[in-house]
């Protein structure tokens, strides 16, 4: 960045761009916070043992990329995440859509959908167990189960907060029903369902870990119990880390393709 001249004629160094700043400030932030858990484990404010210091996750990090098992057990829990999360939004976005063009629908499918919405997804494990077993199949019915229903109230509300006069333009200028919904309403209603899709992906990987506890030998969800019953404490919050910047990773990728989706939506995040 070049200095600009004052009315005075001192110079004056710009303001980097927002994302810079943010970045910087970010940076900051995270590193003033490991310095003072660090600070906090050596000075004995905490205890090791229970909660310990970066130093100690480090350590047991280099452990678990030396024989490759944290890639592993990432590679694991994204594969089952994005899979059962495909099949949800493949059902949830078509469902959702119709049921907020299609009042009969909506009024067959919404007492289903009530009863549905409330269970956590630690409800479906002894069924999908007891259905699918120990396999790959009941990981993936396990996320499908745990967001298809708040995907779909989602889509459904998005579609419903459409204008009806863009609706009613068409079918003035003779759009039929189906061009209607593909050109109009899911235009119309994409920004919240990109939205939607981000809140129902991060609860995909609460689905998942939860599975992966109960019944499994692989994932990241097996990694925090495992060091659980190990008492290894920094493999747990290895896990809990692993997890978090996994869906930090696929939540800039959802972002990339909601800039390039909406392009008259580019420039109004200014965080």
């Amino acid at each position: 960045m070049r200095p600009k001249e004052t009315a005075g004629g001192a110079t004056r160094i710009p303001r980097p761009p927002w994302r810079y700043r943010y970045t910087a400030i970010s940076a900051v932030s995270a590193i003033c916070f490991i310095g003072l858990w660090e600070l906090a484990a050596a000075t004995g404010a905490i205890d090791p043992q229970f909660f310990p210091p970066p130093s100690y996750v480090w350590h047991e990090l280099e452990r678990l990329v030396a024989d490759g098992s944290i890639f592993d057990f990432i590679l694991v829990s994204t594969r089952r995440v994005l899979i059962g999360f495909v099949f949800s939004a493949g059902i949830g976005i078509p469902l959702g859509i119709l049921l907020g063009t299609t009042k009969v629908i909506r009024w067959i499918v919404e007492p289903i959908i009530s009863i549905i919405r409330p269970l956590p997804s630690l409800a479906w494990i002894p069924l999908s167990m007891l259905w699918l077993g120990l396999s790959e199949e009941q990981k993936y019915s396990i996320v499908f189960m745990g967001t298809i229903a708040p995907l779909v109230v989602f889509v459904t509300d998005a579609t419903m907060r459409v204008d009806s006069i863009y609706t009613r333009a068409a079918q003035n200028l003779g759009a039929g029903r189906f061009r209607i919904m593909w050109e109009v309403i899911l235009p119309g209603a994409l920004p919240s369902i990109i939205s939607a899709l981000k809140v129902t992906l991060a609860l995909a990987w609460t689905c998942i870990i939860s599975a992966e506890m109960v019944g499994s030998t692989k994932g990241l969800g097996f990694l925090i119990w495992n060091g659980k019953d190990l008492s290894n404490i920094s493999q747990v919050i290895i896990g809990m880390l692993a997890i978090s910047l996994t869906v930090l990773a696929l939540d800039t990728i959802i972002r990339g393709m909601e800039h390039r989706m909406l392009p008259w939506h580019r420039g109004q995040d200014k965080r």
